[in-house]
C-alpha cells in the first residue's frame, strides 16, 4: 500500500493524500505584498495535476510592521482579498486544497524591510540579525492579536480551506515561545505556560472569527537546537494546549535555528521532533526536512514519527 495516497481527516478537512507542500516563501509578491502574475504561476505550474493533497502558502505578514522581507506576500488589510480569492481559485482549480500562513516577524526582520524599529518579547539580540528590537507593551501585544484574527478573517473571505499560525523559525509568535528570546517577568513570560499565553490568545482570535468548522493550524518551532532554548519537552506541553485551544493540525520545524540545522540531516531530520509531539496529541502531525524520496516518506508514515509529510523543496526544484 501506499501510504502517500491514503486519505487522511482532520476534522472537517478531508485530504485525497499525505503528500502536504509546506510554505516556502519565493519572494514573488509585488512590491505592496499584493499576488503578483508570477506569484499565481508559480503555483498554478506546482499544483497542476492535483498530486500535492494540501499546499500551504508562504507566510504572509498581517502587520506592515511584522514584514520579513521584500516582495513578501501581504495579509495586512482588506484590499488583498480579491487578489487571494484568485490564488485560492487557481489551486482549487488544480485539485489541491489550499491554507494561508500568517506571520509577523517580531525581531526577525531589519528596519529597512518593516519601516520602523523591530519589536520582539524582550529587548534581548536576535540570534539571525544580531540586533536588539524594542520590547512589545501588553497594549501592543493585544494589537497583534487583533492582527492575526483579522489575517485569518481575510484568509476564509479570500476562500482558502485553513489558515495556518506561524510559531517557527524565529518569527514573532517562535520568540514569545523561546526563553532565549523571552524575558519578560509578566504574565507573557517566565514559564512554557506563560511564554504560549499570547499564541492561545491568538487561536482562541482566531477562532472566533473563523468558525469551529474552518481549520487552523500552527507551525511550531520544537527545539531551537540552542542551549537555554526551547526543548521538546517544552513542545510537548505546549502541542498538548493548542490542542485544547482547538489547533487542528500542528506542522512540526525548527525554532530560533530556523528550518535548518547544521550536522541535521537525513530524510526528515525532524522526525524526533514530529514523533514526541504526535504521542502527547490526539490532532494530525506534519513533519517536513529534507524529504526528497516517496520511499522514505512512507517509511516515516509507518514507523509513526508523523500523519502528514512535507516536501518543500524538492518540489520547489522539480520543473
Amino acid at each position: 500500500m501506499s501510504y502517500l495516497l491514503e486519505p487522511l481527516q482532520a476534522g472537517t478537512l478531508k485530504l485525497k493524500n499525505r503528500l502536504v507542500m509546506p510554505p516556502m516563501a519565493t519572494g514573488k509578491a509585488d512590491t505592496g505584498g499584493k499576488v503578483s502574475q508570477e506569484f499565481l504561476d508559480y503555483y498554478d505550474e506546482k499544483s497542476r495535476g492535483g498530486n500535492i493533497s494540501l499546499i500551504i502558502i508562504e507566510h504572509s505578514f498581517i502587520k506592515p510592521e511584522g514584514k520579513a522581507s521584500a516582495n513578501m506576500l501581504s495579509a495586512a488589510d482588506d484590499s488583498v482579498v480579491e487578489d487571494l480569492s484568485k490564488l485560492a481559485g487557481v489551486i482549487h482549480g488544480n485539485d489541491s486544497k489550499t491554507m494561508m500562513q500568517v506571520n509577523h516577524a517580531g525581531s526577525g526582520t531589519t528596519e529597512e524591510i518593516a519601516g520602523t524599529v523591530p519589536v520582539g518579547p524582550s529587548a534581548v539580540p536576535h540570534p539571525r540579525t544580531g540586533k536588539a528590537p524594542r520590547e512589545l507593551t501588553p497594549l501592543e501585544i493585544k494589537d497583534i492579536i487583533q492582527a492575526f484574527q483579522d489575517a485569518a478573517r481575510r484568509t476564509k473571505e479570500a476562500g482558502f480551506d485553513g489558515v495556518e499560525i506561524h510559531s517557527a523559525h524565529g518569527y514573532l509568535l517562535n520568540q514569545f515561545f523561546s526563553p532565549l528570546t523571552n524575558r519578560r517577568t509578566d504574565q507573557y513570560g517566565g514559564d512554557v505556560l506563560n511564554r504560549i499565553r499570547i499564541h492561545l490568545q491568538v487561536i482562541e482570535a482566531v477562532r472566533d472569527v473563523v468558525g469551529g468548522n474552518f481549520p487552523v493550524l500552527l507551525r511550531l518551532g520544537a527545539s531551537d537546537f540552542k542551549e537555554g532554548g526551547t526543548t521538546i519537552e517544552d513542545s510537548q506541553i505546549a502541542a498538548r494546549e493548542f490542542e485544547k485551544a482547538g489547533v487542528n493540525i500542528l506542522d512540526i520545524s525548527g525554532g530560533l535555528s530556523g528550518y535548518a540545522v547544521p550536522g541535521l540531516t537525513g530524510q526528515g531530520y525532524f522526525a524526533p521532533l514530529s514523533e514526541a509531539v504526535k504521542e502527547v496529541v490526539s490532532i494530525p502531525v506534519i513533519l517536513t526536512g529534507g524529504i526528497t524520496e516517496q520511499q522514505a516518506a512512507e517509511h516515516l508514515l509507518t514507523e509513526g514519527k508523523a500523519d502528514l509529510i512535507g516536501v518543500g523543496r524538492a518540489i520547489d526544484n522539480f520543473k
